[in-house]
């Protein structure tokens, strides 16, 4: 492979063909299904992959097939299948369904306005991962350009995956047999400590969310009538929520929802920390004076990635400030997103978080948790040599600095299926979500250059699955 071919080229697709086209993409408000219950009704998925899929057909790549594969009932997923000179079959995956839009957005970005600052691109779901069929492809692209062998390329890019998935194992069981059996793996979604290198994500955490509520009441009532005879509902949800977690640490306090933490995983943390320094954490937008958890770097890393931890990302029965009166309200919901480790299943936590919500109400008030989603976690097989190899070269090759490992704290609910149903396949699972990138929050953005550099790499591995001898 001649590097800066392969890199010219790829910088050429990425400026004239792939960003243009992730300008439109962006301007889609193709929200998750999960948050747009008129998803089949709107159009938006629908458009969404139709412009992916019109990409796709403008490339010039020998024997490549796509078909917009629908299931009744089902998100639309857009399969595309490319020969190669061996059998040996690469699976690529990405999605193109968005978060909500998370207002409000800095001054002059809007999560469905694309706009190039200081070589980012801002907007609603080009980094998490409308990129990935583009990457996927010129990758695939820059080998054929160059008469460079790969293996067979299977890509499914899926409609529901900011949704927990729903839909895609029942395709997966509708194509398994053009999908063979992949003996590599790539995954476009996941995140980079920073822009400077390429990063390979060696385990997600699974989670479990759902909707907490407490009634006391059947309606409102004066506060000076009742307080300090009715207990408060938002006083009952921190007793419900202290049984989950230590309110001075942020520690999750049932032991059955930790795992033991793999010996090489800690040792991966150790070695990621001491690479990303305080950046770890000065990455986030802290208000001033505000402190992480912890400043002891490995701990703040395992603690995203191996340990679970709890976040309220919602709220209802609370009046706003300016309409709230003396009222003790009758009732509080929150939205509970639990993060567990890899190698837990959230059906059996969703249980036992149930029980622990619900049982014993203190005052006898009732309590409801009604679990929404759940999505399991994955812990990566060990790389065998020639992949470890493959990804050190493209790291100096492309980036000019050595690979680096580390686990993330999100979720990819299909990793953790695959690696169920192909157990001898191997992995690398990357993505552009680095500091300051902001997936699923306000003023989201892809780093143009890293994700030149990082379709480069994957460009590299697929060449080295083709002249490992696995393929």
């Amino acid at each position: 492979m001649d590097a800066k071919k392969t890199q010219s080229f790829i910088d050429s697709v990425w400026d004239e063909s792939i960003l243009p086209t992730l300008h439109e993409y962006i301007k889609i408000p193709n929200v998750s299904p999960l948050f747009d219950k008129e998803w089949a009704t709107n159009g938006f998925l629908d458009q969404a992959v139709k412009l992916a899929a019109d990409w796709v057909r403008s490339r010039n790549i020998p024997g490549l097939e796509m078909e917009i594969v629908r299931l009744e009932g089902r998100t639309p997923l857009l399969y595309i299948e490319i020969p190669g000179k061996s059998d040996e079959t690469i699976l690529l995956y990405g999605h193109l369904d968005k978060q909500p839009p998370m207002l409000p957005w800095a001054d002059g970005l809007d999560p469905y306005k694309p706009v190039v600052r200081d070589g980012k691109l801002y907007g609603r779901g080009g980094a998490d991962d409308g990129y990935a069929v583009f990457g996927s492809l010129t990758a695939i692209e820059a080998l054929e350009k160059q008469g460079l062998p790969h293996g067979r390329c299977v890509v499914i890019i899926e409609c529901c995956e900011e949704s927990g998935s729903p839909d895609l194992p029942a395709y997966i069981d509708h194509l398994k047999d053009r999908i063979g059996t992949p003996s590599l793996v790539v995954c476009l979604d996941s995140g980079c400590g920073n822009y400077d290198q390429f990063w390979v994500t060696t385990s997600l955490r699974g989670m479990i969310s759902g909707n907490l509520t407490v009634d006391i009441l059947t309606e409102g009532v004066h506060s000076g009538d009742a307080s300090g005879v009715v207990p408060s509902s938002f006083r009952i949800m921190r007793q419900l929520l202290a049984r989950l977690e230590d309110m001075e640490t942020g520690k999750i306090l049932p032991k059955d929802f930790y795992v033991e933490i793999p010996a090489e995983r800690m040792k991966q943390a150790a070695t990621a920390a001491a690479v990303l320094g305080t950046d770890l954490y000065s990455k986030f937008p802290f208000v001033d004076g505000m402190q992480p958890v912890s400043k002891n770097l490995t701990e703040l890393l395992l603690n995203r990635t191996w340990r679970p931890q709890l976040a309220i990302t919602g709220a209802e029965g609370l009046p706003s400030l300016a309409t709230a009166g003396n009222v003790m309200r009758p009732g509080t919901s929150v939205k509970v997103s639990l993060r567990l480790p890899a190698h837990m299943d959230p059906d059996d936590a969703t249980v036992r978080l149930k029980t622990l919500l619900e049982s014993d109400p203190p005052y006898g008030a009732h309590v409801t948790f009604t679990p929404e989603q759940g999505a399991v976690g994955w812990d990566a097989p060990p790389l065998v040599p020639w992949l470890e190899e493959s990804a050190r070269v493209a790291s100096e090759m492309f980036f000019g600095k050595e690979v680096c490992y580390m686990g993330e704290g999100g979720s990819i609910p299909f990793m953790g299926m695959l690696g169920d149903r192909f157990p001898r396949a191997q992995f690398i699972i990357t993505g552009l979500l680095g500091p300051n990138s902001n997936a699923h929050g306000p003023n989201e953005f892809l780093e143009i250059q890293t994700g030149k550099r990082l379709t480069a790499c994957i460009s590299r591995v697929i060449f080295d699955h083709y002249n490992s001898g696995k393929s």
